[in-house]
């Protein structure tokens, strides 16, 4: 307890999954909890409940494809907060738009504003409030990012330029106090898999997803949450540029035939 004890953290996406899951373990921690997401009554449930446990926290609505509202977004903390120590880059988006000739161009602009350019226009904006803080930016990425998922090639980019974009921001930085790292989940069970494949679907694929896994089993959002307070404390004060996998040893091995066949 208290390894973010009097440190301001900034969660994108704060209001379900894995940024919740997130937000809740760094308040468990002592942070101060700016829940920022694009649904406000989400972000100002997860803060309340932040509050109700004895911690610190509000909510912000902010809009990471846009950047006057992230610009205004990160106006307000400025005049609450000054300084901020913690960003954990999480709000995206995920959907199948089929192979690349089919591809809507119009989803590949949606997904590349929120995924890649969200990372970067909250982490442009917020980096002059954690210059010499001894700060911590942690981005979400995805195993989607280090290999590929089928008919998802925007995703795929998307998650691909985030991985990439760390090791930039962490080079850039790592001499004005600022680590920069990234998480790569596999399959997380959060709401969005019902939002992406509905719920008959989403069951079907949880399912499916016990002999594909190594572990057997879908991760859960506070397993990544632990993951990314270890790289939001001063626990990892020596890594910076590095990409995290939280997946249950999904890209450990090559084909998963034999595991398959080998089932009860």
């Amino acid at each position: 307890m208290g390894r973010l004890k009097s440190k301001v953290a900034v969660v994108t996406g704060a209001g379900s999954g894995i940024g919740r899951a997130t937000a809740l373990r760094f308040a468990e921690e002592e942070a101060t909890v700016i829940c920022a997401d694009i649904n406000i009554e989400t972000a100002e449930a997860v803060s309340e409940e932040i509050n109700k446990r004895g911690g610190s926290s509000r909510a912000f609505y902010v809009d990471v494809s846009r950047e006057e509202s992230v610009k205004q977004f990160v106006e307000e903390i400025k005049s609450q907060y000054s300084n901020v120590h913690v960003l954990f880059n999480n709000a995206g988006i995920d959907t199948a738009g089929g192979k690349l000739h089919e591809y809507s161009v119009e989803l590949w602009d949606r997904i590349m504003d929120v995924d890649l350019r969200g990372t970067f226009l909250v982490s442009k904006y917020l980096i002059p409030l954690m210059l010499h803080q001894g700060a911590s930016i942690i981005n979400c990425s995805s195993v989607s990012g280090l290999a590929a998922d089928f008919n998802r090639s925007g995703y795929n980019a998307a998650k691909g330029g985030v991985t990439n974009l760390t090791r930039t921001m962490a080079i850039d930085y790592a001499r004005d106090g600022i680590r920069v790292n990234a998480i790569a989940p596999g399959t997380i069970d959060t709401p969005l898999i019902e939002k992406i494949l509905g719920n008959d679907e989403g069951a079907k694929f949880r399912n499916v997803y016990e002999w594909v896994d190594p572990m057997g089993r879908l991760g859960k959002p506070e397993e990544v949450a632990g993951v990314v307070l270890f790289l939001a404390s001063d626990d990892s004060s020596y890594v910076t540029g590095e990409c995290i996998t939280i997946d249950g040893g999904h890209m450990a091995y090559t084909w998963p035939g034999v595991m398959l066949n080998s089932r009860p």
